[in-house]
């Protein structure tokens, strides 16, 4: 499973009311998205993230395989055109039933989704790219953790618009 998430340089991935503005800060510049996301499976997401992506107007995945994860019944009319499930249950569940289906390459995104998939050690592979910005306050990308999480740098890549990217592999 891995995570590839922007976040301000003081480490938050939105603004306290979800808003995601700042991310614009960095340009419009190519800094690995699309190579990424063509190796994925299915993408695994939150529902508070899902509202958000249906702010944006158009789905944005596409055709790939989306999973909402909620205990609450959701109306995932929203996503015209996207392929769209929802599940619930603790990430190692999730991952196990995504795997019986064949989906072996997981994206985590959204915040608390990230934080429970680190948490409970589902998550291999972190790409953080930070935008030249300072936000203050809004929600954070990491939260409180059971113990430390040891991580390997791959690389770091710094793009002319102002992003810094790192890659890290979760060793453990």
């Amino acid at each position: 499973m891995s995570v590839f998430v922007g976040t301000s340089v003081d480490g938050f991935i939105a603004r306290s009311n979800g808003d995601l503005d700042f991310l614009d800060a960095g340009g419009s510049e190519p800094h690995g998205y699309d190579e990424f996301i063509a190796g994925i499976d299915a993408i695994v997401i939150g529902r508070k993230t899902f509202e958000t992506v249906l702010g944006f107007g158009a789905w944005p995945y596409g055709k790939r395989r989306v999973v909402i994860l909620s205990s609450r019944t959701l109306d995932l009319s929203g996503a015209a055109g996207g392929v769209v499930e929802q599940m619930a249950g603790d990430p190692a569940a999730i991952v196990a039933r995504l795997a019986a289906t064949g989906a072996h390459n997981l994206y985590v995104d959204g915040g608390v989704t990230i934080q429970r998939f680190l948490r409970a050690g589902a998550v291999q592979r972190l790409i953080v790219t930070r935008v030249p910005v300072l936000i203050g306050e809004g929600i954070p990308l990491f939260g409180s953790l059971p113990h430390d999480v040891r991580l390997h740098h791959v690389a770091t890549t710094a793009f002319s618009g102002g992003l810094v990217q790192s890659e890290y592999r979760v060793e453990g």
